[in-house]
């Protein structure tokens, strides 16, 4: 076997060590750290869990003075177990590519690290393990900047006597014109649902009925575009835009998701606010839910003036 195709099959140190620039550097390593999470782009992947394998090396600088043992010193391995519980927590991923990245890009805001080898292992979708390897080093990464603050948007609730009324585009004047970022969310629309009897089936089809009236709102009001990824909604809020939600995938892919039924869709939109940090939701002809996490405040849809 040659030596190439031995180190891909080898653990991260070895490549590390076979990879490694001039100048001494050291290591840190996380071996067979098992965890039990639901992940995968497959629909049988959906509504279960299975084992994820991490083993990860992390190159550091060596500290010049001396350590006098203290831990404040040297780059925890609670650091290397902190950044994979971080990035499984904050949102429901498909691909074992995208986790590896965050992990080690979350590695790398580390003063001491200078390159990250992540490996990631499905354990449970085949006769042997299925996963992927990454090497990131720190000019690889924004690890210079500080994290964004992400900015805090309005939310609004439009019932559909809302979306109908002749006070739509005033409303959104009015919202647009308070200099802060402004997401649209609905319901589904006053019509008949289908109903399949199965409970993961007709959440899907209640979340797609409410993405459906999304689109009617935005024929309303050419301002309005549907996003439907925290990306598009991230790059909107700082660019400006109007958004209408598209509920499916960030209710499919959160990691504590709501426990509002999509029927419920004023009860959604405040768990989308929480989840958002929304500054505040105006629900426009709808009742307000209990116990929010959030200011809310409701608008009769007679009434023009916010």
């Amino acid at each position: 076997m040659s030596s190439e195709i031995r180190l891909a099959f080898a653990h991260p140190s070895e490549r590390s060590e076979a990879t490694a620039t001039r100048g001494p550097l050291d290591r840190i390593s996380l071996r067979d750290h098992i965890v039990e999470v639901e992940i995968g782009a497959f629909q049988a992947e959906r509504g279960t869990t299975q084992r994820i394998c991490f083993n990860i090396v992390v190159e550091v600088r060596p500290l010049t003075d001396p350590i006098d043992d203290d831990v404040d010193r040297i780059l925890s391995y609670d650091r290397v177990t902190e950044a994979i519980a971080f990035e499984l927590s904050a949102e429901r991923l498909n691909l074992l590519e995208t986790l590896a990245d965050r992990i080690a890009e979350r590695i790398l805001l580390e003063p001491q690290a200078v390159r990250a080898f992540v490996r990631i292992e499905k354990l449970d979708r085949g006769p042997g393990a299925l996963g992927v390897e990454i090497v990131r080093g720190k000019d690889a990464t924004h690890h210079d900047l500080v994290e964004e603050e992400r900015p805090h948007p309005r939310l609004a609730f439009l019932s559909n006597e809302a979306i109908a009324s002749d006070n739509l585009t005033g409303w959104i004047d009015q919202l647009e014109n308070r200099k802060r970022p402004l997401i649209l969310c609905v319901g589904a629309a006053d019509m008949a649902v289908s109903q399949t009897g199965h409970a993961m089936t007709q959440r899907r089809i209640d979340l797609l009925a409410i993405e459906q009236n999304a689109w009617v709102l935005a024929a309303r009001d050419l301002r309005c575009v549907v996003v439907s990824t925290r990306t598009e909604l991230d790059w909107a809020m700082k660019n400006g835009q109007i958004c209408v939600w598209a509920p499916s995938k960030i209710v499919l892919d959160a990691v504590d998701g709501p426990s509002a039924a999509p029927s419920d869709a004023v009860a959604l939109a405040a768990w989308f606010a929480a989840t958002f940090e929304a500054s505040e939701l105006l629900v426009f002809g709808g009742a307000l839910p209990d116990s929010p996490q959030i200011p809310l405040r409701a608008v009769p849809v007679d009434q023009a003036t916010l």
